[in-house]
């Protein structure tokens, strides 16, 4: 009997999986929604009105960018939510929730915070990031896509890029093309120069896929579906990891080598190569749904949950 028993605990030993912990956290303001490192600092957008800005290296919040509140449909104040966060250069870019239900963006640069798109637009912009340092590119819930030239005040041009929800959106490196994701499970990849189609992914993805990414030349999805997909466009080539569970978030290495990704109701996030499919660690310690996996590097990367904590991954 005793036999029985060291070989069932042998067993189990040798097919169990290590679950890695964070080897540190950052604690933000409030439940993270975006996150983006730049230049050796990590940005947060929080549902508690602000952006906080940790430095990297020092684990340390170093400075709080807070927009003033709004009213409610009560006449309540109430926090403004950050829905996404983008660096270029010495600007911030900052959409936010405003009043009657409509996103405001503001650009904050020098210790100011201007106001450039206001609720008398009213737009339900759900993602805005930077083209350049006079263009932003705005995702509606509509799923209409807009570039907006922040000098004139104007659009140049719109793109209604299909009739389901939109999701998400990732820009490649060179800002030149931009991947959409919505909730027909398809992709659609539009140059950010006239937002001409270039090309449609589909037939991997089911269902909604929520999120999106594009590293050199490689797009990632995280689908309702259970399906985390891995396109390379160039090559016409797709292929699927499938989980037991809902993929909320996924994330990419900066050469695209490996991926991230959701994988259980646990919150655990598992990570592959792209090329060989080859599973390279389980990672735990997220206690809710995951918001956000960004890689810092090709060896460590941030994960956020609609909670108030960053944790910090390393794989080796």
């Amino acid at each position: 009997m005793k036999t029985l028993i060291l070989l069932t605990l042998l067993i189990s030993s040798l097919f169990s999986v290590e679950i890695k912990q964070p080897i540190t956290h950052f604690k933000s303001s409030g439940a993270v929604i975006d996150l983006v490192y730049d230049s050796g600092k990590i940005y947060a957008a929080t549902d508690a009105g602000s952006v906080d800005i940790f430095d990297f290296k020092s684990r340390q919040l170093i400075r709080k960018i807070e927009l003033k509140k709004i009213k409610d449909f009560l006449g309540d104040d109430i926090d403004s939510k950050v829905y996404s966060v983008d660096i270029l250069d010495d600007k911030i870019l900052i959409l936010s929730q405003t009043k009657q239900g409509f996103r405001r963006v503001h650009i904050h640069q020098n210790n100011k915070t201007e106001l450039i798109i206001d609720f008398t637009k009213a737009l339900t912009i759900s993602k805005a990031k930077f083209l350049d340092k006079n263009t932003i590119l705005l995702a509606l819930l509509s799923n209409e896509l807009i570039s907006y030239d922040i000098k004139k005040e104007k659009q140049n041009w719109l793109v209604q890029v299909s009739g389901a929800k939109f999701s998400d959106f990732s820009l490649n490196e060179k800002k030149s093309e931009v991947v959409i994701a919505d909730e027909s499970g398809d992709l659609e990849i539009l140059n950010t120069k006239d937002g001409a189609h270039i090309k449609t992914l589909s037939g991997q993805n089911l269902d909604n896929v929520f999120q999106v990414d594009y590293k050199n030349s490689i797009i990632a999805t995280a689908g309702k579906d259970r399906r985390a997909v891995i396109y390379r466009p160039k090559l016409n080539s797709a292929y699927y990891k499938k989980s037991k569970f809902l993929i909320y978030s996924v994330g990419l290495s900066p050469s695209g080598a490996k991926v991230a990704y959701s994988s259980d109701e646990n919150n655990n996030v598992s990570i592959f190569n792209t090329k060989t499919k080859a599973s390279l660690g389980l990672f735990g310690g997220n206690k809710i749904t995951l918001s956000k996996i960004l890689f810092i590097n090709e060896d460590e990367f941030l994960v956020s949950g609609y909670n108030k904590t960053i944790n910090l991954y390393k794989m080796k």
